[in-house]
């Protein structure tokens, strides 16, 4: 499996934000990957200033001071990893400059804080985090958890689409000494309709171990496709009415330290909603997550793991 290449890390110059740079240091060491670093400047408060200050020397001092904590943090950086870091300080739309950055440095994956100016776990939907998770074209990576170690374990709940085995192997590109959780959230149809219609308990015991027995056969089917050796997976199908609930819970029980979800778009660079699933894993969960794109338009990722994805058990 081909590794990364190229990484784009987002900042906001937050203390928050210096786990993100961690990480993506971490990863670009692991793989020998380019790194660069992206601060942006609101363009929106620039002009504000322009009209408002009437002093072109105030906005020269904003940006001056913008590029030196830009690099005081990348300086920083470069000693702690012993890496080098391109750091680049643009003016404009964040999610629209992160994105075309990522775009023009072929990079195969994007990671950003949840936890700066701004994006405390409870605000997270909604955040810039989040809107760079909906608008970038390759999978985004969102830390929340202080870097101690690579990837452990992680989580990757699936759905049995044609989608699911990317999000695998998405999974292994970006830990490939993890050990990898495929896990299924098996949601039995029509079980309150059953009961109400008065069907028997043994009945609907059946019913259940009919669906998580299919459910594993086709985990096993999946783990097989993979190509990964047996060793480095585990299964799991946890039986509930909520996804996100179940995923909450695996990502507790297994101590894992990445998800990886997904986002359905009907072309990659469309800013849309997540499902609903993935935006309750974003903002429940306490594990780093990893975010990619399904593509709808039925047209073929430019690299497995580029377009993949994963619904959780059920669309989001």
């Amino acid at each position: 499996m081909k590794g990364l290449d190229a990484i784009v890390a987002a900042t906001d110059l937050s203390a928050g934000s210096k786990h993100a740079l961690d990480r993506a240091a971490s990863l670009a060491q692991e793989h020998g990957a380019a790194l660069t670093l992206v601060h942006v400047l609101a363009s929106s408060a620039i002009d504000a200033l322009r009209r408002w200050a009437g002093d072109a020397a105030a906005v020269q001092a904003v940006e001056d001071e913008a590029r030196s904590r830009l690099d005081e943090v990348a300086d920083e950086a470069r000693q702690r990893h012993a890496l080098p870091i391109d750091a680049r300080l643009v003016q404009g739309h964040a999610v629209q400059q992160v994105a075309q950055l990522a775009h023009s440095r072929g990079a195969d994956l994007v990671v950003t804080g949840t936890r700066g100016a701004g994006f405390v776990r409870a605000g997270l939907l909604g955040s810039t985090a989040e809107r760079i998770a909906r608008r970038a074209s390759q999978p985004v990576l969102m830390v929340r958890q202080m870097v101690h170690e690579r990837y452990r374990r992680v989580l990757v709940p699936v759905d049995f689409s044609d989608w699911s085995l990317a999000a695998v192997h998405l999974a292994d590109r970006v830990a490939p000494r993890a050990t990898l959780v495929l896990m299924h959230a098996v949601s039995v149809p029509m079980l309150g309709r059953m009961r109400l219609a008065g069907v028997g308990d043994a009945t609907v015991a059946h019913y259940h171990d009919a669906a998580r027995a299919e459910a594993r056969q086709q985990l096993y089917a999946l783990a097989e496709r993979s190509g990964l050796p047996a060793q480095r997976l585990q299964l799991s199908t946890p039986q509930g009415d909520d996804p996100w609930v179940l995923i909450a819970e695996e990502e507790q029980a297994r101590d894992c330290d990445l998800v990886v979800i997904g986002r359905q778009g009907r072309h990659a660079l469309d800013e849309l909603l997540l499902g609903s699933t993935t935006r309750r894993v974003l903002a429940e969960c306490s594990a780093d997550v990893l975010v990619s794109v399904h593509h709808d338009d039925g047209a073929p990722p430019q690299q497995a793991a580029r377009a993949t994805a994963t619904r959780a058990g059920r669309p989001g």
